[in-house]
């Protein structure tokens, strides 16, 4: 079987790792390619580094045309607040949708709005969204139209604290998350804090505890808990085009005495049989060379006392988008997990 698959959003960071990671898939055909280009160009021109690679022409967005054509699974990897106003009409065409924006990973619109400051477009389909962790929601992933893809930050995040929040090892509201990105974790817009000149040899936070991510982290810790959990979430943004690295800090819960064997133990159980989840060895924590280029998150954990300390990594346009978009589309259709993204 072969899968027929559109991107739209095709000239963007995550648009690129999709056509790079789908060229490669050996179940899957590329149909179309669509942008906000005003006339139709060969991918290639606009992406040297496809040529020889793919002949494919990139189009203009059209919706009708999208809904028209002959593909199975659409990939939205559009700026948020523009998913909404195309994944319904998708839907009731019957193809299965996967957006890598933020339009469908906050069940409460009150919430999106506050954030993203929009109204909401489509509740009907928010409803049915499944948030696309597959660590976590494997088994709604298989049965899924639509697919909330995760935030890169919010998986570094939940992926680090999920074991812990899920067996009540932690007082909830210690958690401290000190997040740290590169820069393609902005996308392509064009601003002057992302340009070369002012991020070069700089390193600052932004957005201190108003992110638009951090309610994504709160929403699935607070259902892992099942208790309303807040924390506390300081983005950082690197001098550096790609990779997550996170720092968590949390403190035990008052009477258990926990050592770093028996949390590392837990986290390996936990994440028993995950194909992407590496869980090193005590006070082997990660850095953003081990996992860029790959698919994988990686997790150290260390126990000072009553503080735990997770050091999270992931390729922010990999497993923090395209690469977890793409392994997502494997559980749906039901292919092995890992193909096209080892």
């Amino acid at each position: 079987m072969v899968t027929n698959a559109d991107i739209v959003g095709a000239t963007g960071y995550t648009g690129q790792e999709l056509i790079d990671i789908l060229l490669n898939h050996p179940n899957v055909k590329i149909t179309g390619l669509y942008s906000t280009t005003q006339e139709p160009k060969p991918i290639s021109d606009i992406l040297p580094g496809l040529k020889n690679r793919t002949s494919l022409i990139c189009k203009k967005i059209d919706k009708k045309e999208l809904v028209a054509d002959k593909s199975h699974v659409v990939f939205l990897a559009l700026p948020h607040t523009h998913a909404m106003d195309i994944a319904a009409d998708l839907m009731r065409a019957g193809k299965y949708v996967i957006d890598l924006s933020a339009d469908y990973r906050l069940k409460s619109t009150s919430v999106y709005e506050k954030f993203y400051n929009i109204k909401h477009k489509d509740k009907t389909n928010l409803s049915k969204a499944v948030y696309g962790l597959p660590e976590i929601y494997r088994q709604k992933i298989k049965g899924a139209k639509l697919i909330a893809n995760p935030g890169c930050y919010p998986t570094a995040a939940i992926l680090a604290l999920a074991p812990l929040v899920a067996t009540d090892s932690i007082e909830l509201d210690s958690i401290i998350i000190d997040a740290k990105s590169g820069t393609t974790g902005a996308g392509k817009k064009t601003t002057q804090e992302l340009q070369f000149s002012e991020t070069d040899e700089d390193f600052k936070p932004y957005k201190v505890n108003i992110h638009q991510h951090m309610p994504e982290i709160e929403q699935e810790l607070s259902k892992l808990s099942g208790k309303n959990l807040k924390l506390v979430f300081v983005p950082h943004l690197l001098p550096l085009k790609r990779g997550i690295l996170e720092t968590i800090y949390a403190r035990t819960v008052a009477k258990s005495k926990p050592t770093s064997r028996g949390i590392i133990s837990l986290y390996k159980k936990f994440y028993k049989g995950e194909p992407f989840v590496r869980i090193r060895k005590d006070a082997d924590y990660p850095r953003l060379k081990d996992v860029v280029g790959t698919n994988y998150c990686d997790i150290a954990v260390g126990v000072f006392g009553k503080n735990i300390i997770i050091v999270s990594a992931i390729d922010n346009l990999l497993k923090g988008a395209s690469g977890q978009a793409v392994q997502n589309m494997n559980i749906m259709l039901g292919y092995p997990e890992q193909t096209g993204l080892l």
